[in-house]
């Protein structure tokens, strides 16, 4: 199994990150911390482009690819810290018509957790529900996933109530009430495996940029005539950071090619914690200024948290890895 990304792959790698940043750079960032709500020239622009269709068969208006690109795409976005419901958008693009041209959004909650979070409330045009408790085994591997049902709803007939987010640029809702009337026939484990999955993606994404983010002001910051990448410390930190994002890049790429439970839980363990401890350490890197709210370190740190809770905690993947592995 041959796990190097092809030239095609490397080429849709490149010119999304070419895309991003010639649409999304830092002072739209900033301005999105005001104004977090998804843009939708841009997201028009990002359907065009076949951000959202990438997995929908080309009989039906998409791109055709996989798993794997979907992956890189979604890195390049968590590396750009985009806002925006992308990873519901990116699954549910088949499911929800005008998701895949850009036109609509839709938003996508874990129902068996409480409370129940949709990001972006104020704008999604739809929302999905997926729930259910039960829990069934995998003969092959003895992982254990959650089954249910799914229901769909527009964003107006959804009762919610604001909710505190760590993310300036991920606005919450809590989910009060969300009429059951609509079902949708969904594989609800198979898209719980690709939102962590997806979600990873954007961690990995997140924890690469800060290695560069840590490394550049290494190399320019001086302390007592040299600069502060000289020094053993500052070293270790960044090699540390490194190392962390590559074991992470090399579980997100290869679950994306498996597709296993378990390889898919252990990725997303990996990728937050890489994102996590990486925007911590680049933060520790920047020293005083990186505490500043003019420092980029600090948007890096508090979507990692964010997105270490969705999908998949530490906790619930620590207990399914076990279950696994003890079989």
């Amino acid at each position: 199994m041959d796990f190097q990304l092809t030239d095609e792959q490397r080429a849709l790698k490149d010119g999304t990150r070419e895309l991003l940043a010639g649409r999304f750079g830092r002072d739209r960032l900033r301005a999105a911390v005001e104004d977090p709500g998804p843009d939708r020239a841009l997201w028009r622009e990002l359907g065009a482009a076949g951000f959202f269709a990438l997995r929908l068969p080309e009989k039906d208006g998409g791109v055709g690819l996989g798993l794997p690109e979907a992956v890189l795409v979604l890195e390049e976005a968590g590396r750009a810290l985009l806002p925006g419901p992308l990873v519901a958008c990116q699954l549910l693009a088949g499911v929800v018509d005008g998701v895949a041209t850009g036109e609509k959004t839709v938003g996508l909650c874990e129902g068996a957790r409480e409370p129940v979070l949709w990001e972006h409330p104020a704008g999604c045009d739809e929302l999905i529900l997926v729930e259910g408790d039960e829990v069934e085994g995998d003969e092959e591997e003895g992982a254990r996933e959650r089954t249910g049902g799914a229901y769909r709803s527009a964003s107006d007939r959804v009762s919610c109530a604001p909710f505190a987010s760590v993310d300036p640029l991920t606005p919450l809702g809590r989910v009060l009430d969300l009429p059951r009337t609509e079902p949708v026939a969904l594989d609800v484990p198979r898209l719980r495996r690709e939102a962590a999955l997806l979600t990873a993606a954007q961690q990995l994404g997140s924890a690469v940029r800060t290695v560069e983010m840590a490394a550049g002001h290494a190399r320019e910051r001086e302390q007592f005539g040299a600069p502060i990448g000289s020094f053993q410390a500052v070293k270790q930190l960044c090699a540390q950071m490194l190392i962390r994002a590559e074991i992470a890049r090399s579980a997100v790429y290869a679950a994306s090619i498996t597709e296993s439970v378990l390889d898919i839980t252990g990725a997303k363990l990996l990728a937050d914690e890489a994102a996590v401890r990486n925007a911590r350490d680049c933060l520790q890197v920047h020293g005083g200024m990186g505490f500043t709210w003019e420092a980029d370190v600090h948007l890096h740190l508090k979507r990692a948290w964010l997105r270490a809770e969705c999908w998949g905690a530490a906790g619930e993947a620590e207990e399914l890895l076990a279950a696994g592995l003890i079989a």
